[in-house]
């Protein structure tokens, strides 16, 4: 079934079999990574109330000053601000969601700066 759909249908499927296991609260919430083209985007979400807590990405900015997210270096720059972001918000333990992407290029390289940013996923 899963061969006869596009990449992004597959990812989507993927990605709603994960959300079946993982859930956020406001102690703990869901770092979610959704992964365009030329841009990478990540929030914090608490799923109990619905509510996006902290959210980062290359896409904001000025038009100067925007950085292209297509590749792994904006990643690691968005990971290591995701990660101040929610250590100025007082979070400091997440539960990672890959959005159904496979845990390579720049959704590890994210994961591994907001490691090292002080998050523990």
């Amino acid at each position: 079934m899963l061969s006869k759909l596009s990449k992004n249908a597959t990812r989507r499927f993927v990605h709603e079999r994960i959300r079946k296991k993982v859930h956020g609260t406001a102690e703990r919430p869901r770092l979610n990574v959704y992964r365009s083209v030329n841009h990478i985007y990540v929030q914090l979400i608490d799923d109990l109330d619905g509510k996006t807590l902290v959210s980062a990405s290359s896409a904001v900015g000025k038009k100067g000053q925007r950085k292209g997210g297509g590749n792994v270096a904006a990643a690691k720059e968005i990971g290591k601000s995701i990660a101040e972001k929610a250590k100025a918000k007082g979070i400091s333990k997440v539960v990672f969601d890959r959005g159904g992407y496979l845990y390579h290029g720049r959704v590890k390289a994210l994961a591994d700066a907001a490691r090292e940013a002080g998050l523990q996923f």
